[in-house]
């Protein structure tokens, strides 16, 4: 019976390896890279993300920053505007255009100079992240990565079968043998690393299904809510109200006292002029990633219309906002986000090793071997052929 078992599960464990193993590979790389996401966008873009700020120095009114935009891109439409916690960056307005959205310019808070604009589409972390959930194929990648994933889902669980040790090799299936030969180290790189890193990869494996299949979403929150999740709109604007010329910074003020931790505030806007404005706030002091308040305001005259604070949510709504930073490491910071990428770079290995070891039993040589066969009482020795 379990070697029955393990026969079914080493077919299991090759031809979907074989079906997934190139998908796996694109989208276990480019996670590697989305770990860092947040600390790298500014290395690889420090024109449009830093400026240079003095301690003495006093943020422009965003009102007056937003009428700078306005009359540099007077075609464009502010959709959303994003200010991050440190003195030295940029304030960033996404602008959406009759033909697309994604377009974001950045300014000086100081200077109101803009130091760069940009389709937001061909920015390399957006193009690595349709990688990531769709191959930038759109629906049809859509479709192919998470068939993949729930592949490789099977593929780690299988592996885990195979991998199982006995009494005569359990120190080899928990030892890398550095010094062996290509062939041994090879086994080793895929069995055995893959073996420590396999509840990590399982873990955002399973949390990216999440992207894949609106159901998980759903199965989800209904898990811990017992109902399926609401949709989060913005109410309306308060009717009669009376516009104020300093609308974005009494929004902005108000959000600092109504919320006065750490992290990044971002002003959405609704696509009808009805729809209050959001303002979100990530809390930078939270014991885990993606802490998010939202305040709701009158779009006129930026009067408080209402509050959705994270610890009056749901049960279920708390878990889905967890489920991102378990996907990216971001949990409890630097700790978990460098277990991220091991993992995932690993993971990103164990197709190309696991095609080594394939092509290794496949096409393997045939070597002469001595075996003894017994006639009557005489034992003579015979070269045969045999293959392994």
């Amino acid at each position: 019976m379990k070697n029955i078992l393990k026969q079914i599960a080493a077919q299991l464990h090759l031809w979907l390896g074989m079906i997934s193993g190139l998908v796996v590979f694109v989208v276990a790389l480019t996670g590697c890279l989305l770990v860092f996401e947040e600390e790298l966008e500014p290395v690889l873009y420090p024109d449009f993300h830093l400026v240079e700020a003095h301690a003495t120095e006093r943020r422009l009114p965003l009102d007056h920053l937003a009428g700078i935009v306005s009359y540099k891109y007077p075609e464009q439409q502010i959709q959303r505007i994003t200010m991050e916690q440190e003195r030295d960056r940029t304030i960033v307005f996404n602008l959406k255009t009759k033909e697309k959205e994604g377009f974001s310019v950045a300014i000086d808070p100081y200077t109101g100079r803009i130091t760069g604009d940009r389709d937001e589409h061909e920015a390399f972390f957006s193009v690595v992240l349709r990688l990531h959930r769709y191959l930038c194929l759109e629906e049809t990648g859509k479709v192919i990565t998470g068939i993949s994933c729930v592949c490789f889902l099977v593929i780690m669980i299988t592996g885990l079968v195979l991998w199982w040790p006995n009494r005569k090799n359990r120190k080899q299936r928990f030892t890398i043998k550095w010094g062996a030969k290509f062939k041994r180290l090879n086994w080793d790189l895929h069995a055995v690393a893959g073996f420590y890193v396999l509840p990590f990869i399982f873990l955002i494996a399973l949390t990216g299904l999440v992207w894949s299949y609106p159901w998980v979403n759903e199965q989800l929150q209904m898990a811990f809510d017992g109902k399926p999740p609401t949709k989060k709109e913005a109410p309306d604007n308060l009717p009669h109200a009376k516009k104020d010329q300093a609308v974005f910074e009494k929004i902005y003020a108000q959000t600092i006292r109504e919320l006065p931790h750490r992290g990044s505030i971002a002003m959405t806007f609704g696509k009808s002029g009805k729809q209050a404005v959001t303002v979100s706030r990530r809390d930078d002091e939270a014991a885990v990633d993606n802490i998010v308040s939202f305040l709701y305001f009158d779009q006129k005259s930026g009067a408080l219309i209402s509050r959705r604070l994270y610890e009056n949510e749901s049960r279920g709504f708390k878990a889905r906002r967890l489920v991102f930073p378990i996907h990216t490491g971001s949990l409890l910071g630097w700790p978990t986000k460098i277990l991220a990428f091991l993992a995932a770079l690993v993971a990103a290995t164990l197709p190309v090793t696991g095609i080594v070891i394939w092509i290794g039993r496949k096409f393997k040589s045939k070597k002469p071997k001595k075996v003894k066969a017994l006639y009557g009482k005489k034992r003579v020795q015979a070269k045969v052929l045999t293959q392994e």
